[in-house]
């Protein structure tokens, strides 16, 4: 490389970089910050559990947003946790409702209602069992805008599953996995060790 070529090369690294960063931006996580008009909606604090603060965040969910969705196997039975009680009774069963027993159905429907429009937050029981939907996961919802050129989105997911709920459930009950999914471009994976993380 002449000294010539090397000076322009130089003088458009910056130009060069700052697009870069720019793209890479697009696939690197970046932490969401609360917008001050959710921080001070919700009123004074209430001491509740995380199972509790669960059933708030869904319930505000549901009550602004009336494309949003709840389910999951035994949601509309108020969860294995206890986390959906009373959702089906307030908002419906059109919008809080069971799914059959197959991880990658609930997955594949959520994906299908998002890109519908609707604001999908499905749930899987125990997160061990996310695996049978992790081709739904990465391969369809995480790409979903890249293959059609941002056209279609499922922007509006969200998939909810339960770690470590059973300290003695050995590999299918105490499974943490989360980390299986973070280094894929397009997915934002939210991990919430305390109530106050929940909203």
């Amino acid at each position: 490389m002449t000294s010539r070529s090397l000076t322009v090369a130089l003088r458009n690294a910056p130009r060069l970089l700052q697009h870069s960063q720019r793209t890479a931006a697009h696939f690197t996580y970046m932490p969401s910050g609360v917008k001050p008009e959710i921080a001070s909606a919700g009123g004074p604090a209430e001491k509740m559990n995380l199972c509790q603060a669960v059933n708030s965040a869904l319930h505000i969910a549901l009550a602004a947003d009336d494309s949003a969705l709840v389910f999951g196997e035994d949601v509309a039975f108020g969860g294995v946790f206890r986390c959906s009680v009373g959702l089906k009774d307030k908002f419906g069963e059109e919008r809080v409702f069971n799914t059959p027993l197959c991880e990658q159905g609930i997955v594949g429907f959520a994906i299908g209602a998002a890109v519908g429009g609707s604001t999908a937050i499905a749930e899987v029981q125990f997160s061990d069992y996310i695996f049978p939907a992790y081709d739904q996961l990465v391969n369809e919802a995480a790409k979903y805008r890249y293959r059609s050129g941002d056209m279609f989105n499922c922007g509006a997911l969200t998939v909810r599953a339960t770690y470590g709920a059973v300290g003695h459930g050995g590999l299918y009950h105490s499974q943490s996995p989360e980390a299986n999914f973070t280094h894929t471009p397009g997915l934002k994976v939210s991990f919430l060790p305390s109530v106050s993380q929940v909203f």
